[in-house]
């Protein structure tokens, strides 16, 4: 041992102690003056309202970095059950994912993040209506105080679904998403995102398929594939998730299906082969479904079809054409499913 340490242990001895490195004086204070903390929870403390404004609020003291404005701030994958009224006048129980934000301007610190969870915690006895969203998301804007928010609950949404020829049926899980957004000028929209799965037997392989037959005599089997089209719609008034899943079937035709028996699978394969469809013709077969529909003011279709040729997917995206509408740009990190 050096003469330093000699010197620093005999200190330490005569002014306090050393524990997990960390020097501790005599007295009951460390060496920056601060007592010791003690380690207990205290069940039976009562908070006055004397003590919570004795609490810092980091987040509404000075914004000390950059001013810039923040255009979403808020949770997200916040979960609760909610119940929703079903087209038949049942209610249908949904575990939802929650997604609330809201714009900050460049001179706040922050939000208070757990407002938004209460607001909405306030409304939980409600169905899951457009109307109700729109009351959740004024409410938080206003006790946030800012210019802009931003609410969309996520879940499955089940729908029976009859086999095509057994007589069976079983659940269909549909992925959805209600979206209702205030916009800086105080407008509010509506918005309804919906995932639909279907078959797509292709067409040039068919031909091709065909040919061999004929031509050489041989079995050929086109190539066909689990796909997927992710519908986004503006719309006004309000419009069942049933009507948006029935709208795709009559587009598409050849909805993936739950209960199959030998003769459900043989009914599939003429089904395929009957509407066969590339990519381009799915994106044009929703627009033309969409299009009809007077309640939807806009709609952008993004259609994939997972291909079993190719070790890449196929894909197009078809927009309505509104101005300042949706727009038919592409995230190249989204995951088609």
């Amino acid at each position: 041992m050096s003469s330093f340490d000699l010197e620093e242990t005999a200190t330490e001895k005569s002014n306090g102690h050393t524990h997990n490195g960390l020097r501790h004086e005599t007295n009951g204070e460390n060496t920056n003056g601060v007592a010791e903390l003690k380690k207990h929870y205290d069940e039976g403390f009562q908070v006055t309202p004397a003590y919570i404004d004795s609490l810092p609020d980091m987040q509404n003291s000075e914004n000390t970095s950059p001013k810039v404005e923040i255009q979403h701030v808020g949770i997200q994958n916040f979960k609760i059950p909610l119940e929703i009224a079903t087209r038949d006048g049942k209610m249908q129980h949904v575990d939802c994912s929650v997604t609330g934000t809201v714009s900050l301007e460049a001179y706040k610190k922050g939000i208070n993040m757990s407002r938004i969870i209460r607001t909405f915690y306030e409304y939980e006895e409600c169905d899951l209506h457009p109307s109700t969203l729109q009351n959740v998301v004024k409410e938080y804007l206003e006790r946030l105080d800012t210019c802009s928010a931003r609410l969309a609950i996520s879940f499955e949404y089940p729908i029976k679904q009859e086999s095509l020829r057994s007589g069976l049926s079983g659940y269909q899980y549909y992925p959805v998403v209600l979206e209702t957004v205030i916009t800086p000028a105080h407008n509010v929209r509506q918005f309804m995102h919906l995932d639909f799965e279907y078959s797509s037997a292709c067409p040039c392989s068919y031909e091709l398929s065909v040919h061999a037959n004929v031509h050489k005599g041989v079995a050929a089997v086109p190539h066909s594939q689990r796909s997927v089209a992710k519908l986004s719609m503006a719309y006004d008034g309000f419009v069942w998730i049933e009507d948006i899943v029935d709208l795709c079937r009559r587009a598409l035709q050849t909805e993936t299906q739950v209960m199959v028996k030998r003769e459900d699978e043989q009914a599939f394969a003429e089904l395929n082969a009957a509407h066969l469809k590339f990519v381009e013709d799915a994106v044009r077969l929703l627009h033309e479904e969409l299009d009809k529909d007077t309640r939807i003011s806009d709609f952008r279709i993004f259609a994939s079809h997972l291909e079993s040729l190719h070790s890449h997917d196929a894909i197009s995206v078809l927009v309505k054409g509104v101005p300042n509408g949706f727009t038919a740009q592409l995230d190249p990190f989204a995951s088609p499913r």
